[in-house]
C-alpha cells in the first residue's frame, strides 16, 4: 500500500456542500488511497490554492455563486498546462455537456452518492498518479 497523500481541493461558496464533499469522499475514497483537504470558498481562493499547494485533484461545485464551478475548471485548465483533474459536481445531469465544455474530466450529480463519488475520485487520482489522462 501506497503511503503516499493525495490533496483534493473542495470548492464551494457554500460551506455545508464542502462538508458534503467531504464526508462523500472521505478520507480512504478506496483501499489504496488517502486523501488531505483542502478548502477554497472564492475564483481568487481557489487559484491560489491550485498555485500554493500540490493539488491532485479539484473537486467543484457547479452550482457555486457567483464563480461557479464550471468556469473555474475552464479558467484553470486554460491557463495551467499542468492543471490537476477536475471533477464538477452539478445539480443536473442535462448539465454534463456544459462540464464537458469546461473541461471537466468528471461530473457528479447533487446529492453525492459515496459510492459512486469515491469510485470517480479513486479513477482520477489513480490516472494521476499513472500519469495518464483521466478518463470519466
Amino acid at each position: 500500500m501506497s503511503d503516499r497523500v493525495y490533496t483534493v481541493l473542495l470548492y464551494s461558496d457554500d460551506p455545508e456542500v464542502r462538508d458534503r464533499m467531504r464526508l462523500a469522499v472521505g478520507t480512504r475514497p478506496a483501499g489504496d488511497l488517502v486523501v488531505e483537504f483542502v478548502e477554497a470558498s472564492d475564483y481568487d481562493e481557489c487559484v491560489r490554492v491550485v498555485d500554493d499547494y500540490e493539488v491532485d485533484l479539484m473537486l467543484l461545485d457547479g452550482e457555486a455563486s457567483p464563480g461557479g464551478g464550471l468556469g473555474i475548471a475552464r479558467q484553470i485548465k486554460d491557463d495551467r498546462p499542468d492543471a490537476p483533474p477536475t471533477c464538477v459536481v452539478i445539480a443536473r445531469a442535462a448539465d454534463r455537456w456544459l462540464a464537458a465544455y469546461s473541461r471537466a474530466d468528471a461530473t457528479l450529480t447533487h446529492p453525492l452518492d459515496p459510492v459512486a463519488t469515491g469510485q470517480t475520485v479513486a479513477g482520477l487520482l489513480r490516472a494521476r498518479a499513472a500519469g495518464a489522462t483521466p478518463v470519466a
